[in-house]
Parts: structure tokens; sequence; C-alpha cells
């Protein structure tokens, strides 16, 4: 089941975030792509939600935007991939990133998200190849690797140490029309180190 949940923020603790709706607390789980972009504690939020029944348990996930909720739950269709490795991919790579890492093949940067093995990558790059650009909303056609300088920015941020979701956020706030890559890799570490 999917849908939206709209309320007062009222705790968030990694992975975990309480919304208030009409005075009744939803507690979610949710990636760090969305703990990046939360606004403050009292304020209001929009989720896109997941919720997942089992046998002997009940969950909800919360994302902050569409994409990141349609690739956790392609994610999970992944022979041996559950939730858990779901939030990872979340929490480890943007969604464009991911679906240039899946769309290029590159198996060894799919093994630096936690929880998942060369194996594992190796079925995702299998299974997931033709729906990549979907991830990133281009609509099925193929996304331009390297092509613009956010993307560019955001590969240099990790290669300098940064998480993939923080590089992406950071590269993203520090664009400006027309910048290069060079420029916004440059205001994005002045940023950081305010």
């Amino acid at each position: 089941m999917i849908g939206r949940l709209k309320g007062t923020l009222i705790h968030k603790q990694p992975p975990w975030l309480v919304v208030d709706v009409h005075g009744v607390g939803y507690e979610l789980e949710a990636p760090m792509s969305t703990f990046y972009d939360l606004p403050e504690l009292g304020r209001e939020v929009t989720l896109f939600t997941h919720y997942a029944q089992k046998e002997d348990s009940v969950s909800l996930y919360g994302f902050l935007r569409d994409n990141e909720r349609r690739l956790f739950r392609d994610v999970q269709k992944v022979s041996g991939i559950g939730a858990k490795i779901a939030l990872a991919v979340l929490s480890g790579a943007s969604v464009e990133e991911f679906a240039r890492l899946v769309q290029v093949g590159d198996v060894t940067a799919l093994t630096r998200i936690p929880g998942i093995g060369k194996k594992t990558a190796e079925r995702i790059v299998v299974e997931l190849r033709d729906r990549a650009a979907d991830f990133a909303g281009t609509g099925g056609g193929t996304l331009q690797i390297g092509a613009d300088a956010t993307s560019e920015a955001t590969i240099a941020l990790q290669q300098l140490g940064y998480k993939p979701a923080e590089a992406a956020k950071m590269a993203r706030d520090a664009t400006a029309s027309g910048d290069e890559a060079a420029a916004i890799i440059r205001k994005a570490l002045q940023s950081a180190l305010r």
C-alpha cells in the first residue's frame, strides 16, 4: 500500500521519524536522503509513504520524494534485497547516482553501499539496468552520464570522501545556473566549512 502523509514533524532520529496527523503520531522509517532535507521539528511535512505488512509486523516508510519511494520498492524486487538494504541504498546514493551506477554497471561502486556485496550488486545491475532511467525520471531514455556539471561535482565530492547522498545534496545546493563543475565543487566545499 502506498500513499501520502501530511502533518507536523515532532521527532527525528535516524532512521526513525514521527509525524503528528491530527493528534495521531505516525512512526516512520526513512532513508538519510529524506533526513537531509526534513524541515525543523514543529514544522509541517508531507511524505510519500510505503506501508508493508508481514505475518508478524507492520512497517511504515516515509520519503520526501516520490522517485525515492519508487526506487525503494523496485530495489526490493531484486532477489535477496529487503527493506533494510533498500533504505541503505537510498542512504548511500541519490536516486540519480544509483540509476547512473546501475546503467553503467559499476558493480564496484554499488558494493560501497552498506549491505550490498558483489553478488547482490551484480544482480541489481542485471535486474534493474533496463529500468535505471525510470528511477531518475528520464522517462525510459538514456541517462546523460557525466554530461551535467552537478553530476560531475557530485562524483568529485564523493571521491573526496563525502557519502553519495550528502555529496548530491551539497552539489545541488551549491549549483547556480550556468555553473561549471569546478565552481560547484568550490562553493560546496566552502559551504561545508561554515
